[in-house]
């Protein structure tokens, strides 16, 4: 578990303060997995690095596996009333393990002799440090990459080792800052398949930033979107995605979703898009029970309209169906209006993006 409350950062460069993180609280449920997203810059990284004091906020408190309060005072971190010492701070760190971008393996040492060298750093025995090896690398599918170097492993491979080197001593928490964004789209499915199945295996809590909705909407519970330095938006992926608030937010899962090319023919100026005199360009986003043909064809015969349709995609979020459509509904003004309200009535979200009635005015 993890509890993070009104954490704040600020960088003192030569060109000025940069606020980092800006009272950002948060609430990770044990044995979750969490994504935080956000552009370059929006304290993503800087948020994860203060969780295992690689940096220390300058205020805020942080409560970590249920352990005492560490709290930050001007920068010095806090616990049980004390100012932590380097010990004990080590000690909070190998509560968690981390993996990165770069995998940062030492290229001319095995993948045995890389998993291995934390767990001979902590003084553990030959046969401790042989038996913990081989069940991690088991673990993550490289048992026979054994007595392989780094460079005769692929991108994907690398960062397997990566990751049975993090878990070498079985945190409770496992911290992943952008480590699919070096990987091809294979590997990165690989990637975020195996640690969902550390997840369900370990119990293992894992937090995950990403500047890609994509790699959210594959593996996180639920998300945290971040913007300078804040958390405009946060909750279960499948309310994220179905019912975004945030502009930021909504651009991001413009990006995973097929119906996000919309966005491009509109700004083109595609023939695809463009509405005769009183027809009119929708958006329809279809939820759990509202997905299906039944409802469309039940409201277009209703209504006595037509729905030509541009785009469609329908998929699945944490087993629940989220679809959508964008179309030209054509008809007469008052039948379109009907269409629209029926829609509603079917809690089937409707966004009009382009009206071609005239003098006649959308309330849905």
């Amino acid at each position: 578990m993890i509890k993070i409350s009104n954490l704040n950062k600020t960088f003192v460069l030569n060109s000025g303060n940069v606020e980092a993180l800006q009272d950002v609280s948060l609430h990770i449920e044990q044995g979750s997995i969490y994504g935080v997203i956000g552009y370059s810059g929006a304290g993503k990284s800087t948020l994860v690095r203060c969780l295992n004091l690689l940096e220390t906020p300058d205020s805020g408190m942080v409560v970590i596996n249920s352990g005492a309060p560490i709290t930050f005072e001007n920068g010095v971190p806090f616990q049980n009333g004390s100012k932590m010492t380097t010990k004990e701070q080590c000690n909070l760190r190998r509560q968690m393990g981390m993996i990165f971008q770069q995998f940062n393996l030492l290229d001319r040492s095995t993948v045995y002799d890389n998993v291995a060298y934390s767990l001979k750093f902590a003084g553990r025995s030959k046969s401790e440090i042989d038996k913990r090896v081989k069940e991690l690398l088991q673990l993550v599918g490289l048992s026979d990459k054994i007595d392989v170097f780094p460079d005769q492993l692929s991108g994907g491979q690398k960062q397997r080792v990566a990751i049975a080197r993090a878990l070498a001593a079985n945190p409770k928490i496992l911290l992943s800052d952008e480590a699919t964004s070096a990987l091809d789209p294979d590997a990165t499915e690989s990637i975020l398949r195996l640690l969902k199945t550390l997840n369900r295996k370990l119990g293992i809590t894992i937090v995950i930033i990403t500047h890609e909705m994509a790699v959210i909407k594959a593996i996180a519970d639920r998300v945290a979107v971040m913007e300078d330095g804040r958390v405009v938006e946060e909750g279960d992926v499948y309310s994220i995605f179905a019912s975004p608030k945030a502009d930021i937010t909504k651009k991001f899962i413009s990006s995973a979703s097929p119906l996000g090319k919309i966005d491009k023919l509109l700004s083109e100026g595609s023939e695809l898009v463009q509405v005769k005199k009183g027809e009119v360009l929708v958006k329809l986003q279809f939820q759990r029970d509202t997905v299906g043909e039944h409802l469309l064809t039940s409201v277009v015969k209703k209504a006595d309209i037509n729905l030509n349709i541009i785009l469609a995609n329908v998929e699945y979020l944490h087993d629940s169906p989220l679809g959508g459509i964008i179309g030209v509904l054509s008809g007469s003004p008052q039948n379109i209006q009907k269409g629209l309200q029926y829609f509603n009535d079917y809690n089937i979200k409707v966004e009009v993006l382009k009206d071609g009635r005239i003098d006649e005015t959308v309330d849905a």
